[in-house]
């Protein structure tokens, strides 16, 4: 089982919100004897204090439990402190609580509003509107205890001196969802899925974790391609987690919008046009966006699943052509149309991409034995991490398979995710083997429970 990082510096789940006029005063309660922050009404700004103030026996201050601070938000004219106000334990990751927040408090720290002009005051409104957008907003999940935005295999290659420090130094920026309010906060914007599994006297708890990138965010119709940076919209990094008896099985992909610089505007026609930005800049880009996945991930292949003709095939067109630029032994580019191929319901066919990728996800070095049992059942032998029940690794992922269909996610899902027949699920296959649960001719579709309860829980 893999340790908690230490960081030496305890994360309160539960406090005390005091609302006074002037201030609002945060205290543990979890039989900590900690300071409080202070929270000023007026600007929003935040000290430590040792005592709770004197308050007025006439204006009595309100009192509500909160569960975390998510942090603040500066606007024109104030700032707006965001809290948890209740939580769902959702699982568990490697033996630590997982919440999903339930719901959120807004509150106001706009007492200067009174010396801002009328254009400020309206201003300031329209964006406190936006704002209480976030009360309602659902899929926010957060730990007290561990670091949801590395995957198992980062988490267990930290150092020790990193191990040491407060989990949102440790953090990987790129999914850290309130990053700017670092200050005082714990939650990351993930999508969070547990449960476990009987299969004979065998049972498995199963993870699934999204982690979405926050550069280049957005909603994704309005939200396409790359920055000049490399960074791609709707990048993801999604996780599957396998443990049993303490054994850890872990693997990672990525998805993310076509890296080039191009739009997709919005109208009311059932495909709006396509439109490729700063075509000469493609180069530059591309191979910006394939670096950082090389230095983050090892080896990558790209797989594109759009269509060969239309606006989708112009862009796959230059996609491709800006590839064979930097294409080598550690970076592969795959075109694979899945409309024309598999259609809306043949997903089976899926089996012809699996047949082109099953090389790129077998070619490190492994077992012998084990090797040749994975190639009769076209399965990859060492894509995926795994610890033993000492917690040492015993083999690690040494690449990722980057997929993208146009908007990322109906064809981007069937082939990553464990529904159908692709990667995801095939993998998890592999890895029950791996740790025999299954035997050679075994597959999820052997047990009807478990493969109903896959089919359910992997839209992410």
């Amino acid at each position: 089982m893999m340790e908690k990082a230490d960081s030496g510096q305890k994360l309160y789940t539960m406090m005390r919100l005091w609302e006074f006029p002037d201030r609002y005063i945060v205290e543990p309660t979890d039989g900590s004897s900690g300071s409080f922050l202070a929270i000023s009404r007026e600007d929003g700004s935040m000290t430590l204090i040792d005592e709770l103030p004197q308050s007025n026996s006439v204006r009595v201050p309100k009192i509500r439990t909160i569960f975390g601070v998510i942090g603040m938000i500066k606007l024109l004219a104030g700032s707006y402190l965001l809290v948890i106000t209740e939580r769902e334990c959702v699982g568990s990751y490697f033996g630590h609580p997982i919440f999903k927040v339930s719901s959120l408090k807004i509150l106001p720290c706009d007492h200067s509003l009174k010396n801002s002009t009328a254009e400020q005051k309206k201003m300031q409104s329209e964006f406190s509107g936006l704002i209480n957008v976030a009360e309602r907003t659902s899929g926010l999940f957060f730990s007290y205890d561990t670091n949801l935005t590395l995957s198992a295999q980062r988490l267990h290659d930290l150092g020790d001196e990193s191990k040491l420090l407060p989990l949102w130094r440790q953090a990987d920026p790129r999914f850290l969802w309130n990053n700017y309010m670092l200050e005082v906060l714990i939650d990351n914007k993930l999508g969070f899925q547990y449960f476990q599994a009987a299969i004979g006297k065998d049972i498995i708890d199963i993870t699934l974790i999204a982690r979405r990138c926050t550069r280049r965010t957005g909603t994704r119709m309005w939200r396409r391609g790359a920055d000049s940076d490399g960074y791609v919209a709707n990048f993801v990094e999604s996780e599957q987690i396998v443990q049993l008896n303490g054994y850890t099985a872990s693997f990672v992909q990525v998805r993310g919008s076509i890296p080039l610089l191009w739009e997709q505007i919005v109208d009311l026609t059932y495909k709006p046009k396509f439109e490729i930005v700063r075509l000469e800049e493609a180069p530059r880009v591309v191979e910006r966006h394939f670096l950082d996945l090389r230095k983050r991930y090892g080896s990558v292949l790209a797989v594109d699943l759009v269509n060969g003709h239309g606006g989708e095939g112009r862009v796959s067109e230059k996609f491709a052509n800006a590839m064979q630029h930097i294409v080598s032994d550690d970076v592969r580019y795959l075109h694979f149309d899945f409309h024309r191929i598999c259609g809306h319901v043949h997903f089976e066919r899926l089996s012809i991409l699996y047949d082109q990728i099953v090389d790129f996800l077998t070619k490190n070095r492994g077992d012998v034995v084990l090797m040749a049992t994975c190639l009769i059942n076209k399965m990859p032998s060492e894509e995926y991490l795994l610890l033993n029940e000492k917690g040492e690794k015993v083999e690690e992922q040494l690449g990722v398979v980057r997929t993208n269909c146009i908007d990322c996610l109906d064809r981007t899902n069937v082939t990553q995710n464990l529904k159908k027949s692709m990667i995801g699920r095939n993998m998890l296959e592999c890895q029950l083997r791996r740790l025999g649960v299954f035997g050679g001719d075994e597959t999820i579709k052997s047990h009807p429970n478990f493969d109903d309860n896959f089919k359910i829980r992997s839209y992410w």
